[in-house]
């Protein structure tokens, strides 16, 4: 089965590129012109991908990505002609997944697309990951510790999952940054540090390692 994309972009020269080129990959590709009429398609569909730009008339594409996050964790990239820093850092803090500004290749659009689809593939399974007395639900995100329910936002539970799934190996903050802030991402290392620190307050554990200089190491005992 094809997987399918929706295409939310104003414009109709850029909309018909962008699906041709990704039909003549085998996707299954939707293409709205309306930011309004692009979510209200998004909740009465089922998609794999969400091609999102941001100048839309009617409802711009941060709102959508905004409302589509409070219910759904399907893949966002953004595309926009805004190519200043803070937009891109934005896009990320509404937690897109990938940002590419106009113009660009086509042809490397494919590939960022072919990049996020693998990514969301590989992290939809296992749908419950177990260490210790951790146990985090994949499908609902929802962390616990002992059974009792440990409230953390999607980046801290990403985390999380992405340690455990390396327990026992030492991970560098740039390595959870290209895997939960997505591959092109350019930020300061210390905001790592500071979900880490928020991790621990919340979870109330110790088996977090810091590898001073490097990053972190899911080991030890829960205390």
């Amino acid at each position: 089965m094809s997987e399918a994309i929706l295409i939310v972009e104003d414009d109709r020269y850029i909309q018909e590129l962008i699906a041709e080129y990704l039909k003549a990959q085998g996707y299954d590709v939707d293409v709205v012109s309306d930011g309004a009429e692009g979510y209200r398609k998004f909740t009465e569909g089922t998609f794999d991908l969400v091609l999102l730009d941001v100048m839309l008339p009617n409802m711009d594409g941060y709102s959508i990505c905004r409302m589509i996050r409070n219910q759904s964790q399907t893949p966002i990239i953004m595309m926009t002609a805004l190519s200043e820093e803070k937009d891109q850092l934005q896009a990320f803090e509404l937690l897109a997944d990938d940002y590419i500004a106009k113009p660009f290749s086509f042809n490397v659009l494919v590939k960022r697309v072919e990049a996020v689809l693998r990514r969301s593939r590989s992290e939809s399974k296992p749908r419950e990951l177990l260490y210790g007395r951790i146990r985090l639900d994949c499908d609902s995100y929802k962390a616990f510790v002992d059974d009792a329910l440990v409230e953390l936002t999607v980046r801290e539970f990403s985390i999380v999952a992405y340690l455990i799934e390396n327990a026992g190996r030492t991970i560098t903050r740039e390595m959870i940054l290209d895997r939960v802030w997505g591959y092109d991402f350019f930020g300061d290392t210390r905001l790592v540090d500071a979900h880490i620190k928020n991790i621990r307050k919340k979870m109330k554990i110790s088996c977090i390692e810091t590898i001073k200089g490097i990053g972190y190491l899911m080991e030890g005992r829960l205390t």
